[in-house]
């Protein structure tokens, strides 16, 4: 039978504690310039939605973002990039190529050390607040930079906020910590960060690097020797749509994180996998995000104990997507998801008209009843999806002790 979003409690969550999100406006600071497409107007233009929505108050508490320190840093990066990524942002007109300092996704801006390692701050500050209890949710929308490795930023990723933020609370107490990924891109970064840590599960949902950066990610890609099965890849076919990405999420997700019990789960929600996104070719709509969100929300309070650390990532059609898609991502970390019918305030559209001249969407919802295939009814080996599912469960399942035709023990 086809499961529709709604049909559980997905739809009518609420946080039983309390939320944050951590921003202040000079997170914005992270500009590659007008011509990049990872503007910080779409963080700006999704706060200012979230604002007008409702969102952020009471149930969702502003806290100011922090800037990351050296010595934080140094906790996943080689002190020659830090020093090098300082060098370049006193002087932008030098560039570092072996870093991937000053490469066309990685273009040099004045700043650019403080302004990454402000991000950065911004999610071991999420990271801080969840593990000490002064949030049950907390999020860094402008978080996410998933493809930052060790020694060089990559694919417009600086810093990696996110294997700073889980390398911190490894740091802090925590055994087991859970990434998600749900960018259309593979998280690379941070599975290898951990590819040989078995405290850290990555799942990475994405499309196939056979034809989208950074070109990684396959399901026998499973983790170093000592930690076989810590990293698990979805490899999905271009035009992928609501219905094939849920599909594939229920069918992997849920079973591993039950089997690895992990005491925080993180998450990153590049919204790039939208059908209108220019650098992809995946077929998502704004519902099916959504349903996503929610799902990963149930997640967290049945494996986690509620401890729900969220991060953004890619996301480049800048008006018609990444504000509604963050603002029900925002709104499902405060436990009162957005309904998607809602129009979308009318100041929220005037600013965008008269700020960008662009005609902003009427609605919070792309019109798409969210509908897929449980994975119980069985698999179809002649559909690309299904194949691509099948051998993530056959790499990866056995190795978590589940049966990969039931997903069970």
């Amino acid at each position: 039978m086809p499961v529709e979003e709604g049909s559980g409690t997905a739809g009518h969550v609420r946080c039983p504690g309390p939320a944050s999100v951590v921003f202040d406006p000079s997170l914005t600071d992270y500009d590659f310039g007008p011509s990049h497409p990872m503007s910080p107007v779409r963080v700006d233009l999704t706060m200012r939605l979230a604002d007008e929505l409702g969102v952020l108050g009471p149930r969702l508490r502003q806290v100011a973002a922090p800037v990351a320190d050296e010595d934080l840093l140094a906790t996943v990066h080689d002190p020659a990039l830090i020093e090098a990524v300082g060098r370049v942002g006193a002087d932008p007109r030098l560039a570092d190529l072996e870093r991937g300092l000053g490469t066309d996704d990685n273009p040099v801006f004045r700043g650019m050390h403080h302004g990454a390692a402000h991000v950065v701050g911004a999610t071991v500050e999420a990271c801080r607040s969840v593990w000490e209890g002064e949030a049950l949710h907390s999020a860094n929308i402008t978080g996410g930079l998933h493809h930052a490795m060790p020694d060089r930023a990559s694919g417009f990723c600086v810093y990696n906020d996110v294997a700073v933020g889980i390398r911190w609370l490894l740091a802090h107490g925590a055994e087991r910590v859970a990434y998600v990924d749900v960018d259309v891109h593979h998280g690379d970064g941070v599975e290898r960060i951990f590819w040989d840590d078995p405290r850290v599960l990555t799942i990475s949902l994405h499309e196939t690097g056979q034809v989208l950066f950074p070109g990684t990610g396959f399901p026998d890609d499973l983790g170093g020797p000592d930690a076989q099965g810590s990293a698990v890849n979805v490899a999905l076919p271009p035009g992928t749509s609501d219905a094939g990405w849920l599909r594939a999420f229920h069918a992997v997700v849920p079973p591993l994180l039950r089997e690895f019990a992990p005491d925080v789960l993180v998450t990153q929600h590049g919204c790039d996998s939208h059908i209108e996104d220019p650098l992809a070719h995946m077929m998502l709509t704004v519902d099916g995000q959504r349903a996503t969100y929610l799902a990963l929300h149930d997640l967290a309070h049945e494996v986690a104990g509620g401890r729900w650390v969220v991060t953004g990532g890619g996301g480049y059609a800048l008006v018609d997507v990444v504000p509604r898609a963050w603002s029900h991502l925002l709104a499902v970390v405060a436990g009162v998801p957005v309904d998607p019918a809602t129009p979308t305030p009318e100041a929220w559209r005037d600013h965008v008209r008269t700020s960008l001249g662009r005609v902003a969407p009427m609605r919070m919802t792309d019109g798409r009843t969210v509908r897929w295939r449980d994975w119980s009814e069985g698999y179809d080996p002649d559909t690309w999806l299904d194949r691509a599912v099948h051998a993530t469960r056959q790499a990866a399942f056995p190795l978590h002790g589940l049966d990969p035709l039931t997903g069970l023990w």
